[in-house]
């Protein structure tokens, strides 16, 4: 198995836990030198907070662990093509590459809706990657959103 596999079940799996607490069910690592060594998943509305995204989370977490607000050298993996908030603290951490599982047509600035990876103006850019396991991550996200419909509508 690919290592980027690897590192995006361990995403799923965080993912995962994100939707058993009725979060959006999208997870993140951040992986230096082969190890994982930040995770988060979201948690918006358990914490109250609208920054409370799987990427900012493992972001943190990484920080914390590594020392430095600044991540050189370092990875992220996500379940979901990440947001301009989330992008904009990739950025600032100095991530190298980014690996994303499934796009997001509505709010997605690694292509979809805008590509700030990709703008000469920004003075950081990091290497993305995406469609990786991006079946698996986009079927939990519309079985999530199918089931909250359904609940929604038999109430």
């Amino acid at each position: 198995m690919d290592s980027s596999d690897v590192f995006m079940r361990e995403a799923l799996a965080l993912a995962r836990e994100a939707a058993a607490l009725g979060e959006v069910p999208v997870g993140a690592v951040v992986v230096c030198n082969g190890d994982i060594v930040g995770r988060g998943f979201n948690r918006p509305i358990v914490m109250r907070d609208p920054s409370a995204h799987a990427e900012i989370i493992a972001l943190r977490d990484a920080a914390y662990n590594l020392g430095n607000y600044r991540l050189p050298g370092c990875e992220l993996y996500v379940t979901l093509e990440p947001c301009a908030m989330c992008t904009g603290a990739i950025f600032h951490a100095r991530i190298e590459r980014v690996v994303f599982g499934a796009s997001d047509p509505k709010s997605g600035v690694a292509g979809s809706v805008l590509d700030l990876y990709g703008d000469p103006r920004l003075n950081h850019h990091a290497v993305i990657v995406g469609g990786v396991l991006a079946g698996e991550c986009g079927t939990l996200l519309s079985s999530f959103f199918a089931a909250r419909r359904a609940r929604t509508l038999q109430t």
